[in-house]
């Protein structure tokens, strides 16, 4: 199986690449492409998935703690 990428994008969405399934509570399958953008503001009248209502009103910047070698 491929690797999958979830980018957290700063002030956005997460960012998913890769064949993945995307199911809801009850085992619901969503219907995705390779690349689709999920919601993380709460805001997205298309949940699960990021409709850009986020614009200039969610701020969010996460970054990953280097690993040390």
């Amino acid at each position: 199986m491929a690797k999958v990428q979830i980018k957290v994008n700063d002030n956005g969405s997460f960012r998913v690449t890769g064949e993945v399934e995307l199911i809801d509570a009850e085992g619901n399958k969503f219907e995705t492409k390779e690349t689709f953008s999920l919601c993380r503001c709460g805001m997205s009248q298309k949940m699960p998935f990021c409709d850009g209502t986020h614009k200039g009103t969610f701020q969010s910047v996460v970054r990953a703690t280097p690993s040390q070698s």
